[in-house]
């Protein structure tokens, strides 16, 4: 099949270039001028150029070089994506991974989805966007752990319908956390009194500014619980899992090999195993193409300069509250 599309492609270009070098000579070489036709010569090779490549797009469109769609999911899960502190430079937010899943799944070409996973987790709504957009694939789609699949990276994984790994790979910790930053004593040291006006009992709990009373802390704490809940019901749905055995791993990470002796995992193996897999999946020699975001030249110069600043601070802290103070849930 690969081979049929490959003699298609070069058989489309040869027509076009052909077809654009008969034209080009019949507009630029035939006129009888000396001057005329020297530069009908060269008039006919830009054309035969635009040919070819005109040709190759339509060689690519009817014979395509690719049948299933890899879409990567590298670093924090976030709403907005990177650039923000201790992100990794350049790397899609939720939204934009979604966009690609989805563009993926309109794509005829696109007989299958291998989810690409490198991520400790992140906001629990951005992590469920892009497991539902997995689920919502029209094939078979294979997550696949590289270093980490922890948290929310697993919470992606649950929507896919095959889960491998290194026995290397960093995989689990199913579990959420809510997180807050308290200021209170320093405002006391510089001699600073925090005063908020707002409306309802709990508007203000969580504030970075006040202590937490018991009464707070047993809301925040519920909505961690309920949260949870839902992270153990997801995982045990879509990974044909009993509740309980979600429960005991007591969101602890394991090891590759661990994760799959607990059926975490389906599969350990490399990226060359994954794609014999997909090929007994698509039933075809496999071409992959990676779904990437369009930038413009504008975004791919500021990731460059990202990119830059990431590797000098990186490493300088790894676990902070965003940058509001606001209480922060995350899977």
């Amino acid at each position: 099949m690969r081979t049929l599309r490959s003699a298609g492609r070069v058989a489309i270009g040869l027509v076009a270039a052909v077809a654009a070098a008969v034209v080009g000579w019949l507009l630029f070489v035939t006129v009888p001028t000396d001057a005329v036709e020297l530069a009908g010569i060269l008039l006919v090779l830009g054309t035969v150029l635009l040919g070819l490549r005109i040709g190759g797009n339509v060689a690519r469109n009817v014979f395509p070089t690719y049948n299933v769609a890899e879409v990567g999911v590298e670093g924090p899960i976030t709403r907005r994506g990177g650039g923000i502190p201790f992100s990794p430079p350049g790397a899609p937010g939720a939204d934009e991974i979604v966009e690609l899943v989805e563009r993926a799944d309109d794509d005829d070409n696109s007989e299958a989805l291998l989810l690409r996973l490198n991520t400790p987790g992140g906001a629990v709504v951005p992590s469920d966007d892009i497991r539902l957009a997995a689920q919502r694939f029209d094939g078979p789609t294979i997550a696949y752990a590289t270093d980490v699949c922890a948290s929310g990276g697993y919470w992606i994984a649950s929507g896919c319908d095959e889960l491998w790994a290194r026995e290397g790979s960093i995989v689990g910790s199913i579990g959420v956390r809510g997180s807050r930053m308290t200021a209170s004593e320093l405002l006391d040291k510089v001699g600073l009194e925090y005063e908020q006006l707002s409306a309802g009992e709990y508007k203000e709990a969580g504030s970075p500014f006040t202590e937490l009373d018991p009464n707070e802390r047993a809301y925040l704490q519920g909505i961690v619980d309920d949260y949870y809940e839902k992270f153990v019901e997801t995982v045990a749905e879509g990974r044909e899992l009993d509740g309980e055995t979600v429960r005991e791993t007591e969101a602890k990470v394991f090891l590759g090999e661990d994760a799959h002796a607990l059926g975490l995992v389906d599969e350990i193996g490399t990226r060359e195993d994954v794609e014999e897999r997909l090929e007994e999946l698509v039933d075809e020699e496999v071409s992959i193409r990676e779904f990437e975001p369009e930038l413009s030249v504008a975004e791919k110069l500021r990731g460059g300069a990202e990119r830059v600043a990431y590797s000098i601070g990186a490493g300088f802290a790894s676990r902070l509250v965003d940058a509001d103070g606001e209480f922060d849930f995350r899977v």
